[in-house]
């Protein structure tokens, strides 16, 4: 059937419309790129490593109080740790790097106060440890460029018998910012030439290789202005980016590789008509893709349910980049494929077959799980429940200072205040109240086991009714036993004390996560659900599509428990256990991945449909879908795996989580999952699989993907 006698379908129109518009589209992409592009390289300084809080707690209340009331000393403060080898830091060479810091910091207009050491607070009992402590006088987005900006002026400061180190939240995030760049651009470095080695071998041909790239650099530039442009409005984490460099690496790939693919193999049936070529292929891949980004966007987004601006920032970065990663797929491809034509097949290799569709390797396996269904199967569902099975003792907790290189500011200055004030001094709580409780306060603050020392309160420095008391716990701010104290506290303060600090927004967030991670999880399930529902108008499969993402998922968790919370593998990765996995990984991962797994079930269940809406048999579906889509599922996971495996080779500790989780889901998903368990589920469905009730038949939207 030709384009003369067959309408092509809406994605098919688009398709003609940019090559017969190629001007205004190439004119569009063109300033797009260039304008969003100008702006792109200021993504790194503009945007923040802040915002790990949860919105709404008792702890960003009480930094909200501190802030306004108490000079700004509260948890994103800066604290300087001057320390002395040689004597009292606070006499000679000491005092005069003190006095040196101090104009550094008075000089800072975003610092509202500078407070100097005093004994039995910021003063070491020894004599030699000093903290000079800096009022923030911005928010905590801000106060992150504060200390990126100090930092090595301060530290600068240092002599031959005296140290400076500033420390504290800010520094943190400044600090692994930082370490966290630099890993980013060594795994981008070192996964462009994997990845760009893995394309030639799928395509056999050294320019339809290079056309991914291509493809997910203009989204990636297009994503980075925009972010660049949104933190004007909004703040964003840098956290953003980094998840999107990735993501939109890892897609744009994926979708350029089954469009491309598509596209080679209607020039090879039609060598005389590249507009039905393209027609053909917006209408069939086109299609697999745009339900397959819906499917990323939808999981994605119910990120956005966790009340914490880091999280929305990152899933609404992703989303983002996701966005312009389609768009390009689907308009800028398209005219690419146009106009290159028959040159895509150029610096071929040998064995390449560039119009071969069908493969025979693939077409053979699907043959192999028809006949033996229950023995692969089952063998699959063994090696997925092995490796899940650690995740019954996972455990989480927000990131210690152990994601820090042991020579970073914020590492160096955290372990000295412990070595000179105790345990949990890099933890502090800061207890608001009201002045007429506050000796109540300090009386509860002293009687409790989990409190080492009760600094005496401090008098909002703008005269209102309100007392600062601040306590240092007996543990470290990671310790588990920091939860318990701040949960006795809030159980038997007075009812105007509020417990804050920087340790304490930490186990706030990390109980809304664990409140908000079962609520998301249900929610990216029944989307995905209702998504796949839609597109296939088969509710058996659908539903058996979606439980089948779960499997990978939980084998990707029950490795990283043996990973990073057992140790197994830190000294080959070049990280220390924390002895838990970060909180924020089953959330953010589950959503990634369960995104990605969908991605492959899209591609595969939508060739599958395309053959039964053909032919009407089962078996042909099966097999068929193989044949069509497996080489492409292989490649495309092998892309996948091979970019974020490079994550887990560099940095700290949570881009390796994200490398490791992210890369094991993927090997396991993209070829036990989707190359072994689906098949098989669909041979053992059979008919049933793609059984439509009549009602939901006319409720649902038409949806076909077969295109004569």
């Amino acid at each position: 059937m030709s384009l003369d006698t067959a309408r092509p379908g809406p994605l098919g129109r688009l398709g003609l419309l940019v090559t017969t518009r190629r001007r205004t589209t190439a004119l569009v992409w063109v300033l797009l790129i260039v304008g969003l592009g100008a702006v792109a390289p200021k993504v790194e300084h503009e945007l923040s490593g802040a915002g790990w809080q949860a919105d709404g707690s008792e702890s960003v209340a009480t930094r909200e109080l501190v802030e306004e009331h108490f000079g700004g000393l509260a948890s994103h403060a800066i604290q300087v740790v001057v320390h002395s080898t040689d004597g009292p830091v606070t006499e000679g060479e000491g005092a005069e790097v003190i006095a040196a810091v101090t104009g550094v910091l008075e000089g800072e207009s975003r610092i509202a106060s500078v407070v100097q050491p005093m004994p039995g607070a910021t003063l070491s009992a020894d004599g030699r440890t000093a903290i000079v402590l800096a009022g923030a006088g911005a928010d905590t987005n801000e106060m992150v460029r504060v200390a990126t900006d100090l930092k090595e002026e301060l530290q600068g400061l240092s002599t031959g018998g005296v140290t400076v180190n500033p420390t504290g939240s800010s520094l943190l995030w400044s600090d692994f910012n930082e370490a966290n760049l630099e890993a980013m651009l060594k795994s981008e470095f070192m996964s462009w030439p994997v990845t760009l080695a893995i394309l030639v071998l799928a395509f056999g041909a050294l320019v339809a290789a290079g056309l991914p790239l291509i493809l997910t650099l203009a989204g990636l530039v297009a994503s980075a202005g925009s972010l660049v442009l949104i933190n004007e409005l909004v703040p964003v984490s840098i956290w953003a980016m980094n998840f999107a460099m990735m993501f939109a690496l890892a897609l744009g790939i994926d979708y350029a590789l089954f469009l491309v693919v598509r596209y080679r193999a209607a020039r090879a049936a039609r060598p005389d008509d590249r507009s039905w070529a393209i027609a053909q292929m917006m209408d069939t891949a086109g299609k697999a893709v745009l339900l397959s980004g819906l499917t990323v966007l939808i999981s994605l987004s119910a990120v956005m349910l966790v009340p914490s601006p880091s999280f929305r920032s990152m899933a609404g970065g992703i989303m983002l980049s996701v966005v312009f990663v389609l768009a390009a797929t689907l308009t800028l491809l398209p005219l690419v494929l146009f106009e290159l034509d028959h040159r895509i097949n150029k610096l071929s290799l040998p064995w390449s077959r560039s119009g071969e569709h069908r493969s025979p390797r693939f077409e053979a396996w699907g043959e192999l799980l028809w006949r033996r269904p229950v023995v692969w199967g089952v063998a699959a569902l063994v090696t997925l429940v092995a490796l899940a099975a650690p995740i019954l003792g996972l455990h989480t907790a927000m990131p210690s200072i152990k994601v820090l290189p042991e020579d970073a500011s914020a590492r160096v200055g955290y372990d000295q205040v412990q070595d000179a004030f105790g345990d949990g001094a890099p933890g502090t709580l800061q207890v608001v109240a009201s002045t007429a409780q506050a000796e109540a306060t300090r009386a509860v603050l002293a009687a409790d086991p989990g409190i080492a020392g009760v600094m005496p309160a401090t008098p909002a420095q703008d005269g209102h009714d309100l007392v600062m008391v601040q306590a240092v716990p007996t543990v470290d701010p990671s310790d588990p036993g920091l939860g318990q104290t701040v949960d006795r506290l809030r159980a038997d303060l007075p009812g105007s004390a509020k417990v804050g600090g920087a340790a304490v927004e930490n186990l706030d967030l990390k109980a809304q996560l664990d409140e908000s991670t079962p609520l998301v999880i249900g929610v990216v399930l029944a989307l995905g659900f209702l998504l796949l529902l839609v597109a296939l108008q088969a509710p058996l499969i659908s539903l058996l599509g979606t439980l089948a993402s779960l499997l990978s998922t939980a084998a990707a968790f029950g490795v990283a428990r043996l990973v990073f919370q057992e140790g197994h593998g830190a000294g080959l990765l070049g990280f220390e256990s924390q002895g838990f996995l970060d909180a924020w990984a089953p959330v953010f991962f589950f959503a990634m991945i369960f995104a990605i797994a969908m991605d492959y079930t899209v591609f595969l269940l939508a060739s599958a449909k395309e053959h039964f809406e053909r032919s009407g048999d089962p078996k042909d579906a099966m097999v068929g879908s193989l044949a069509h889509s497996g080489r492409v599922i292989f490649a495309a996971g092998a892309v996948m795996v091979a970019v974020f495996f490079t994550f887990a080779l560099s940095g700290p500790i949570p881009p390796k989580e994200m490398g490791v989780v992210l890369g094991v889901a993927v090997l396991l998903d993209a070829f036990l999952v989707r190359l072994v368990l689906l098949p098989v589920l669909l041979r053992l469905t059979g008919r049933a699989a793609w059984h439509t009730p009549a009602w939901l038949r006319r409720v649902l939207p038409d949806i076909t993907f077969a295109h004569d």
